[in-house]
């Protein structure tokens, strides 16, 4: 599934970008190289990034600039990373988080 926008007058949508793969609770997905962790997860249809830690309500984009904790993923071993602001790195480890950890 690729929900990406492919022509936007704004946007850069330039088909010369870097595809790599990411992992995302043990399912390999492309992504391109740079963009937001986000973008990826929503190009190929990832929308819950974590549930609440008291009842486990899923969360996925909501602010889309960092301030939120909504899009917070465990990325390679690291909890609570902010996912709409970090760029796709190749072979990246994704897990959807339960809570926010350390909160």
């Amino acid at each position: 599934m690729n929900n990406r926008i492919e022509e936007h007058a704004v946007l850069d949508t330039a088909s010369d970008k870097e595809t790599v793969e990411i992992t995302v609770d043990g399912i390999t997905i492309p992504a391109e190289k740079g963009e937001p962790i986000l973008a990826a997860l929503l190009a190929n249809g990832i929308r819950i990034n974590r549930y609440t830690a008291k009842k486990h309500e899923p969360r996925g984009l909501f602010c889309g600039i960092g301030q939120c904790t909504d899009c917070a993923m465990v990325v390679n071993g690291r909890p609570n990373v902010r996912t709409c602001i970090t760029p796709v790195e190749a072979g990246m480890v994704i897990k959807t988080q339960e809570g926010i950890e350390g909160v």
